[in-house]
């Protein structure tokens, strides 16, 4: 838990963006403008995807380099993440800004969400330099045996956001717009500290003269280890593209806001499962190294009660107090009960969800990435998405098919999991300690 709590806070900080925002724009903006926001998740996992690759990738090779005390390199991956996010983050922001409206009418907008959602993601991708900086440098954080001030640079954009959220909402008017201001701003304000961090010359690892000129190992290595992440969150843009694609076919804009206000707060109940994880990994990590396998097991058993907790108290809410979640949200009535509707379907299996989380970062953690990406991509690729073309078809309402599509690939993908961690599990038991 002292490794898990720290991060489990700065996930559950994290995901509390997507909740602030859609609070805000739904109440101060209104109903169409949360079903504009809905079509930008898809674009949110993409930059995140390419954030990732360098973030990620860097990191753990900062990690690496610092345990064999080659302090150098370490130096230079410092300058070679900020030269590879602002290129990339530049770039990318760049080419997705001039296609803006072409991608949001193919991720499923409509003449009334298309002005709102582009308002949103104009502002978001003009500092998509700054979000790449800021998430690339709080990766760095973590590495370098700074994950405390990684907490408070993630918490420290929350508390920003939500100050500047109602202001520029509701005391100067500038609608979403104002919004993803607020989420910029923040950005922008903590990664000023964050370079401050990085200054100090008491620090081992930090910003000086001589470290900024690209060495192709350290951006090869750094992308290649960063191509699992890259890989998911590309596939995760691809699963929302296709339902909101469905939503609008079978239920309309309206449909698009209720999965977009839907999966806010089940992003939150995952992203905590994601920070018990975050605790999970070095222990387990370090007792495989050792063949130390029954403490190994036990972290293990400790990750997959504590994550099945939070899973079943993510679904107690989600079936018992959908209404009032989604009340937060807007003030629509039919978006309120088509919401509590979604919310209820998506957390069905979610008792049983924590324990394909947990296994997916466990084989992670032992060095097991083809497992651990398998798992990851086979719950989106081979089973939901097929799920989403075949199953509105056998409901007399397609729009329920597309619904319970969700709840069904984690069921199976749950399956999938336990039979290959019950089958590790049973080899670990047999290696002598």
């Amino acid at each position: 838990m002292q490794y898990a709590i720290p991060a489990i806070i700065a996930m559950a900080a994290s995901s509390l963006y997507n909740i602030i925002d859609g609070i805000f724009i739904g109440q101060g903006v209104g109903p169409e403008a949360i079903m504009g926001l809905a079509l930008t998740q898809p674009f949110m996992s993409l930059t995140a995807a390419f954030g990732a690759m360098v973030g990620v990738g860097a990191s753990t090779l900062m990690s690496v380099r610092l345990g064999q005390k080659d302090y150098d390199t370490a130096q230079h991956i410092l300058g070679n993440v900020i030269v590879m996010n602002v290129v990339m983050g530049l770039g990318l922001g760049l080419i997705l800004l001039v296609l803006l409206d072409p991608i949001l009418l193919f991720f499923g907008a409509s003449q009334q969400t298309l002005p709102y959602a582009h308002d949103f993601m104009s502002i978001i991708l003009i500092g998509n330099v700054v979000t790449h900086l800021y998430l690339g440098l709080n990766a760095l954080l973590r590495s370098t045996s700074r994950p405390k001030q990684a907490m408070y640079a993630t918490i420290g954009t929350v508390l920003i956001n939500i100050v500047l959220a109602p202001l520029f909402i509701y005391a100067f008017r500038w609608g979403i717009r104002g919004a993803a201001l607020a989420t910029v701003t923040a950005q922008l304000l903590v990664l000023l500290w964050q370079f401050r961090l990085f200054s100090r010359p008491g620090e081992m690892i930090r910003l000086r003269h001589g470290i900024y000129r690209l060495r192709r190992k350290i951006v090869t290595e750094s992308l290649t280890i960063g191509l699992a992440p890259f890989l998911i969150n590309l596939c995760a843009c691809l699963v929302v593209v296709v339902i909101n694609q469905n939503m609008v076919r079978y239920g309309g804009d309206i449909a698009v806001g209720a999965y977009g206000i839907a999966n806010r707060l089940v992003f939150l109940v995952v992203m905590i499962v994601i920070g018990l994880n975050q605790g999970m990994q070095p222990i387990a990590g370090y007792n495989f190294g050792a063949k130390r396998y029954d403490r190994l097991l036990g972290v293990l058993r400790y990750a997959l009660i504590y994550g099945t907790v939070i899973t079943t108290t993510g679904f107690l809410v989600g079936v018992f107090f959908a209404e009032p979640c989604a009340r937060a949200f807007t003030t629509d009535p039919e978006l309120i009960e088509r919401s509590a509707h979604g919310l209820r379907i998506i957390t069905l299996v979610f008792p049983v969800v924590g324990i394909q989380i947990v296994s997916t970062s466990f084989f992670q953690s032992i060095g097991y990435a083809g497992k651990s990406i398998f798992l990851s991509l086979t719950r989106q690729l081979l089973f939901l998405l097929p799920l989403l073309f075949v199953m509105p078809h056998f409901f007399a309402k397609p729009i329920q098919g597309v619904w319970y599509a969700i709840p069904t690939a984690d069921a199976i993908s749950c399956v999938v999991a336990i039979v290959m961690l019950i089958t590790q599990v049973r080899k670990f038991r047999k290696q002598p300690a």
